[in-house]
Order: structure tokens, then sequence, then C-alpha cells
């Protein structure tokens, strides 16, 4: 056993016997409800203009984690948080009592308390509560970390966040700014008359999107049902049934891969309009993007990784073979053969699997490629329609579709689409998708196609990926940072 674990048994140990001590002098360690009147952040707000040295009558009551202690013989200090901020605590004899000091003195830090007393600044200006009365409410058995930094102990901040937010303020910080990122979208939403709604988590059939789905067993039911890998087969069924703008922000679930940008569980936000199209929701992600950005600093610039991202009007746009041509020297077109597409995707590195037509290996090459280098806010329209199975055909190239995706320092953020409407050529484009080496992918969902039987009006479709809109809005590197509890490996 390493020297540190040791001494942290041995600390255990110590606030165990402490714990047993209160116990054996009937006094609980774990309190009912505290009667808080006041937050720290409120106190130093109203005094911030006291001078050093200055007493007030201001008699304040407060609740929260002791976050250090210095002893100083009849004198002491502690440090107090809360959810709001920090304040410094004054302890002294002639004020608590022989008893009751010393009683606080061996508190511990990570220890919940609640007291009362007057606010004061020190001659150093430091702004204090003089306590008078105080109660433990919640005794902590484990030493708080002194130092909590370093690649080392990234895996232990995402696996125990809840030290992660006591330790670290910046955390606490970056969740609070995701609470108010998502009702900023929710606000814009219900602003522009669109309808929160909730579809079902557990499917019979996969669908929306392809990815490997996580399965369950429903026993009332004796049937296999899916958790959702996207809700958009649902939603659409929602605009057929004549509710014109709906949106939902959902949790998806996809059984892959783990990476900086994946966690197998994350929130994505789909928003459906009928009578629009991929343009119209090329505006609206513009304009809901900076209007989250504007509410959350006041600004439409955005540090991130470095960079300034800016997410006011001036957005690029380039079609997918547009991007190919600008970003990475070459020249491609549905015209080619599909073995110059492959000798150009070999020379470059890129894996061309059995059964990708050309447009699944101008996708790869302009991923591969291109998606990198776009840093700022970057619309890529007009996919190829082998890799868009749910959207509308384009006009103009029966290769392509109205599909977009937006890319910001280098990853996709959002994806939309016209969505395609005709039921029998949803049909055709759903068995040419069939998959006979995945079981999950060989059923069409045939109450979807019903439903565009009975008349879908022009709809468009957009999705963004909250969790990575979060993580650009925050400069947050990895998925993992942005969300509380991410999925990780059992522990050893």
């Amino acid at each position: 056993m390493e020297e540190n674990e040791l001494e942290l048994n041995e600390l255990m140990l110590q606030r165990r016997r402490k714990l047993q001590e209160l116990i054996s002098s009937n006094l609980s360690p774990y309190k009912g409800k505290f009667e808080r009147a006041n937050y720290i952040s409120e106190i130093i707000s109203t005094h911030k203009d006291i001078q050093p040295g200055e007493n007030t009558s201001d008699k304040v009551c407060v609740a929260g984690r002791i976050m250090a202690l210095r002893k100083h013989g009849k004198a002491s200090f502690a440090v107090l948080s809360d959810i709001s901020g920090k304040i410094q605590l004054y302890l002294a004899v002639d004020k608590l009592g022989e008893e009751r000091y010393r009683f606080f003195i061996d508190l511990d830090i990570g220890d919940w308390i609640g007291l009362s007393g007057l606010t004061f600044k020190t001659r150093r200006g430091e702004l204090s509560i003089m306590v008078d009365e105080f109660e433990l409410l919640s005794k902590s058995l484990r030493s708080l970390p002194e130092k909590w930094h370093g690649l080392k102990d990234i895996e232990i901040r995402h696996r125990q966040r809840y030290v992660d937010l006591v330790v670290n303020p910046d955390v606490k910080e970056l969740f609070i700014k995701r609470n108010k990122i998502i009702k900023s979208i929710r606000n814009f939403l219900d602003e522009r008359g669109f309808l929160e709604v909730e579809t079902p988590m557990l499917q019979p059939i996969p669908g929306g999107a392809t990815a490997k789905p996580f399965v369950t067993h429903h026993n009332a039911l004796d049937v296999d049902l899916y958790l959702r890998i996207a809700p958009e087969l649902y939603l659409k069924r929602l605009i057929v049934g004549g509710l014109e703008r709906v949106y939902e922000l959902n949790r998806n679930f996809r059984n892959e891969g783990m990476s900086s940008k994946h966690n197998p569980e994350f929130t994505m936000l789909e928003i459906y309009q009928a009578y629009a199209d991929y343009k119209d929701m090329m505006k609206l992600t513009r304009e809901l993007i900076s209007s989250v950005a504007e509410e959350l600093y006041e600004s439409t610039m955005v540090e991130y990784e470095g960079n300034q991202l800016d997410f006011s009007n001036g957005w690029r746009e380039y079609t997918m073979l547009e991007a190919i041509e600008k970003f990475a020297g070459i020249k491609l077109s549905f015209e080619m053969k599909i073995d110059e597409l492959k000798i150009i995707a070999k020379r470059h590195q890129i894996k061309v699997e059995d059964g990708f037509g050309k447009g699944k290996i101008i996708a790869e090459i302009f991923e591969k490629l291109v998606e990198g280098q776009l840093v700022q806010p970057t619309f890529i329209k007009d996919y190829p329609i082998e890799i868009t199975p749910l959207a509308k055909q384009h006009p103009d190239n029966p290769n392509l579709t109205e599909r977009f995706e937006l890319i910001v320092a280098g990853r996709e953020i959002a994806n939309a689409f016209s969505e395609l409407i005709n039921p029998l050529e949803q049909r055709e484009r759903f068995e040419q998708q069939l998959n006979e080496d995945d079981e999950e992918a060989q059923r069409i969902d045939e109450d979807f196609l019903r439903a565009l039987e009975y008349g879908m009006p022009p709809t468009g479709g957009l999705g963004i990926g909250v969790d990575r809109l979060i993580m650009l809005l925050t400069n947050s590197h990895s998925i993992q940072e942005v969300i509380f509890f991410p999925q990780m490996r059992p522990e050893s």
C-alpha cells in the first residue's frame, strides 16, 4: 500500500472517531432542516462598501461547507463556501464560550455547518462574519484533496465529480453556464412559437440515424426495445399530426466508441418546422447560436482553444465539393469514375471499405482533409444522397441532397435537412440502407412510412449537438468536461 493511502486511511479513522464521540455525547452529526436566511454572494454584495475595521449591525444566517480552518489560540478563522461564493468566518472564545469554541475548532474541512453572526471588515479589508451561534449539519468522513490538478487526476475528476465541484470553482461555474445555455435555447425557440415535446426513449426500431443501439428487454410485453439513437422519426410524426413547429432537448444513446468528442449518452436538440427547408434551418441555426452567445457573454465573439470564434452574421458557406476544392486542392465530381475516386482516397491514406459508393468516398475525403481546417463557423451543404437517407433530393443534382452541417473549430455542431416527405421514395431509400450483416438495421419502420402516407408538409429539420455547443461556448476541450457524470470504465 502506498504511503498516501495509509495517510488517507488514518485521516478517515480520525474522522470516524470524532463521529463516534459526537454520537456518544448524544450530539447528532447529521441534522435535519436548517433555516438559512442569506446566501454568501448576497452578503458580499450588500456589504461591499464598508470600510476596513468597520463593524455592522447586520446579523446574517448562512450555511455551507468549511473549506479552510486556521486555529490561533483564543481566536480562529475559517472559510465557508456555499453555492454562491465564499466568506471568512471569525471565531472567538469570548463570543462563543470556551466549550463551543473548542467544538468548532475540532471540526474538519469538508464539514457542513449552519451559523449566524454579525458582518464586519477586518483591518486588512476582508469581509467576515463574527460567529455567535453555529451547528454541525453533516460530518464529512473523507478529506478533501489539497491538490487537484494535472493529467493524472483527470479521470478521478470526472469519476468523482462531486469532489471536483467542491474544490474547483471553475467547474461549478462551467455547469452553471451549461444551465444558462440550455435555458437560453429554450427561451429562443419558445419565443418563436416552437412547442417543446417529449418522444420515446425506448423504441421498438432504432431509427433517425446510423448508429449501434443499446438493447434492453421489456418483460411485460416480452419484446426487445432500443434506447433511442435519435428522436427524428417520432418528431416527424408530430409534424404529420399538425404540430407545425416542435423541438426536443433529448438524451440519445449510441453503443459506440468514446473519445473527447463522443460519450455513449449525450444531449441533442432537434427542431422541425413545417413549410420550411434547409436554408431556413441555416438561418435559424445562425440566429440561435448567435443569440445564445450574446446572452451568455454579451458578445458574439467566443474564445476557443486560442481562437476567437465569431458568431456574428458573417458565417461562411460552401458546398461539400467546393470545400474540398478550396481547402484540399482537389476537384471532384460525380462524373468521375469510382476507381478514380478510390485512387485519390488511397493517395491521402483514406481507407475505402467494400460497398462505398462515390458519395461515401467523397464524404470521407471531406472529413479527413477538410473538416479539421474549418475553424470559424462554416456551413457545408449539399451532401451526397448515399449518406443522407432522410433528406430531400437536391433539385439540381440527383446525387446530392438538401442538407448542411455546421462545422466550428473542426467539429460538426449541427446537421440539417429539407426533409424527405415522399413516402414511396422514403421506402426505397430505407430498402437501399438495409444491412444483412446488422440485425438491428434489417427492419424498416413501417409505422413511420404509414405516417408519411397520411401526408407530411414541406419541413425543415435541424439537430444540434448540445454538449459540443457547450464545449465551444465554455472553452472546454473534451465532452467529458461538460457532462456531470460521463461514462467511465469500471474502477479497478
